[in-house]
């Protein structure tokens, strides 16, 4: 939580609203129902005024100047490194590194260990996860020989834990699994994947691209060596993101770039690398993005969790009472405890089809493969459509949406 913020145990939805300038217009001459927000939040009037006095008043490259402007950016630069610090509760600034989203962050991982990788060495993912988090652990088995490994799901979209636990051997070397799925809302038991891994000589990379908006991280708590978040989920700018990785886990991981910042000494026969974060913070960084994530961290710091948790899956518990006995909707995943997001698939429709009849009503969903093509799969769908809620959501707009995708299920008949 940012020093001073003042955390808010009911949801003011109106107030809420009113800070995020974009939910106001219309779509298509309807209200807009943003429910798109798992693969991208809308963002609040903090961050767009964080931004907009930092390129007006407060300006400039960071760490190389000793003027006032770079100064003053320097500061608030770093202070958003603390901010991500404090809200995934990791023991030090120096411990996040800032990259230009989730999937840098993890290739970053993957890339340095990839240095390390024999022939034979098994890299564990789900079927759940997103290609951010199986892509790059394909090119090391390209690349290095690795073993890809899957833990498969149950078919309520929980996780086989019984099957992980088999999969773990001698030659695991990474588990690399998300906190929450983008697509099933499924919720991971973290901490204790962490714990099997370690356990096995194992070591774990979080993907918490969606964990960080809904579960309420606690990197130390998970006891995880590496964990994801991207900021354009987080009500924050696009264009950056920040890995978090235990102090040991940093020092064992080369530097993913070369250039400037990221060393100590440069001259004609050597090269010194600094420590980390710096290290892998080559050339100029994205300040204005920075800033803007530390600003939309504060802002969403100011709300208690729980009370968030409650609302969103209340907003989900709507939608599913409301799709109850609609034939022909078929819902993709239903695990106990599931963040709230509501994927689904229409017998004899396309999900293309489908979401592009709910936005005629001003319902903004997302279809396709939602960049989770092993899960399809797994599920038996070649797409879906999905909604996902945030806390700026309604329950009149959970009916907006089940009004809408009721509508373009009899079109579509």
């Amino acid at each position: 939580m940012a020093d001073g913020a003042t955390v808010s145990t009911a949801l003011d939805l109106a107030a809420i609203r009113a800070q995020f300038p974009i939910l106001s217009r219309t779509v298509n001459g309807r209200p807009l129902v943003y429910l798109d927000n798992a693969a991208s939040a809308q963002k609040p009037r903090a961050v767009i005024d964080a931004l907009v006095a930092t390129m007006e008043g407060g300006y400039a490259n960071v760490h190389r100047g000793l003027h006032t402007l770079s100064n003053e950016a320097t500061e608030a630069y770093e202070a958003a490194r603390e901010t991500v610090a404090r809200f995934l509760n990791a023991p030090s600034p120096d411990t996040i590194v800032w990259t230009k989203g989730g999937t840098e962050a993890i290739n970053l991982v993957a890339n340095g260990l990839g240095l390390s990788i024999q022939p034979g060495d098994e890299i564990l993912v789900s079927e759940m996860e997103h290609h951010s988090n199986i892509v790059p652990w394909h090119m090391l088995r390209e690349g290095h020989g690795a073993v890809l490994k899957w833990i498969p799901i149950l078919d309520d979209g929980t996780l086989d834990m019984a099957a992980y636990v088999d999969l773990l051997g001698p030659r695991t070397r990474i588990v690399a699994v998300t906190h929450m799925s983008n697509v099933l809302g499924t919720i991971n038991p973290v901490a204790e994947i962490t714990r099997l891994a370690h356990a096995a000589g194992a070591r774990v990379l979080i993907d918490g691209c969606q964990g960080a908006v809904h579960a309420a991280p606690d990197v130390q708590a998970i006891g995880c060596d590496w964990y994801v978040l991207t900021g354009h989920k987080l009500f924050g700018p696009t264009g950056i993101g920040a890995l978090y990785g235990t102090a040991a886990a940093l020092d064992s991981l080369p530097p993913y770039q070369g250039g400037g910042e990221m060393i100590e000494t440069v001259s004609r026969d050597a090269v010194t690398y600094a420590k980390p974060p710096h290290r892998f913070e080559a050339g100029t960084p994205p300040v204005l993005e920075a800033i803007g994530l530390g600003a939309a961290l504060d802002w969403l710091s100011g709300f208690d969790p729980a009370a968030v948790q409650d609302h969103e899956a209340a907003l989900y518990a709507r939608a599913m009472e409301r799709l109850h006995g609609v034939n022909g909707v078929r819902i993709l995943g239903q695990a106990e405890g599931k963040g709230a997001i509501l994927t689904f698939a229409v017998d004899g429709a396309h999900a293309h089809d489908v979401a592009q009849i709910m936005d005629r009503y001003g319902v903004a969903v997302r279809a396709g493969l939602h960049c989770a093509e092993p899960l399809a799969k797994r599920m038996g769908v070649a797409s879906s459509t999905r909604a996902s809620f945030a806390l700026y959501n309604t329950l009149e707009e959970a009916d907006a949406f089940a009004d809408a995708l009721i509508r373009a299920r009899e079109f579509l008949l």
